[in-house]
């Protein structure tokens, strides 16, 4: 077998085993959600499918795949079927660059991450801001005022958001000079915690600033206003069933999963321990491979619980006041972290 087949085969499988892997967290993330709220509540969860409920996630898939797929007549059926297809694929697609390990290469694959590209940040905020039409697409091919009004609240909020979010993240850039996120994860030094950019690097505002408007971006409560029940039904996802709908609630979690890989690698040190130089080495050449691998999965775990924290906490706010947090508070903190950082910078220099 030739090596640059090897190459080929080895990237085709190491991608397919990525996009498994995340799958399977989507899912999961999931069961973590009812579980953590479940507790919150004073309530168990999902506990009969498998020991400890650990099953639910694959009965739950079951019932999707088998649950009649409703169309309404009067929807525009093209759109109506590209919809969801759009909104899980720009969640997937982001999956692709981001590290989630320091390089190890076998037969020339990186093995811990899918591509190495100079802006990977931009490739993630680009992808997953696409992610919107689908939920525009959703709303307005389905025919139905809620439906409607979901997407239209979806779009404004993004755009109020999107925004914040970009400009948070570019203090970040200027202190690691790159936009390739192994550069931001090695710019933020190897001695533990306080190297990280969200304390030793003066960004934890912008953490701050990232956090509100991530959960902005995902639709998630306290800002989950395109999905309001009690005003919209079930927002721009209404007219979904089966697998249509599956996939908008697939998209949701795996966006949930990105957002926490992006502030891992942004804020949080990325793969490197918190323990820094003060925690020796040990074990053979596999533990250390596979040790920045469970120091950043803790740390997406981490982000995800907080996540599921605020859902189980804090109440929806009205609209005027989700658009007013946006533009009036966010916008021009996000701009002045860019000021101060700047300014520090070029005092050190």
């Amino acid at each position: 077998m030739s090596h640059p087949l090897i190459y080929v085969l080895l990237s085709i499988l190491k991608m397919a085993v990525i996009l498994v892997l995340f799958l399977t967290g989507v899912a999961y993330t999931v069961l973590l959600e009812r579980k953590v709220v479940g507790r919150i509540q004073n309530r168990w969860g999902p506990s009969r499918v498998g020991p400890f409920g650990l099953l639910q996630p694959l009965a739950d898939g079951i019932k999707l795949f088998l649950k009649e797929d409703l169309m309404p007549t009067s929807v525009y059926r093209s759109l109506y079927i590209l919809a969801p297809i759009i909104a899980l694929a720009c969640a997937m697609i982001s999956i692709s660059v981001v590290p989630f390990a320091p390089t190890v290469r076998w037969y020339g694959v990186d093995l811990f991450q899918g591509a190495d590209v100079s802006i990977g940040l931009l490739v993630i905020l680009g992808v997953t801001s696409i992610g919107v039409y689908g939920v525009a697409l959703a709303g307005w091919s389905s025919n139905n005022k809620y439906s409607l009004l979901g997407s239209l609240r979806a779009s404004a909020q993004l755009v109020s958001y999107e925004l914040a979010l970009g400009l948070s993240v570019v203090g970040v850039v200027l202190r690691a000079g790159s936009l390739r996120l192994r550069d931001i994860v090695n710019s933020q030094g190897a001695h533990g915690i306080l190297s990280w950019n969200v304390f030793g690097g003066l960004q934890i505002v912008a953490f701050l600033i990232y956090l509100c408007a991530a959960y902005a971006e995902t639709n998630r409560s306290p800002f989950d206003l395109p999905e309001a029940e009690s005003e919209l039904t079930a927002g721009y996802h209404t007219e979904y069933s089966s697998m249509k709908f599956a996939m908008f609630f697939m998209a949701e979690y795996a966006n949930m999963i990105m957002v926490g890989c992006v502030a891992t690698l942004l804020f949080l040190g990325g793969w490197q321990s918190p323990f820094g130089t003060l925690l020796p080495a040990f074990g053979g050449h596999v533990v250390q491979a596979v040790l920045p691998l469970f120091w950043f999965a803790l740390k997406v775990l981490f982000f995800l619980f907080l996540y599921i924290w605020v859902r189980g906490t804090l109440p929806r706010f009205r609209y005027d006041q989700l658009m007013g947090f946006g533009w009036k508070f966010l916008l021009p903190l996000a701009v002045a972290n860019i000021v101060v950082t700047s300014l520090v910078l070029a005092f050190r220099h």
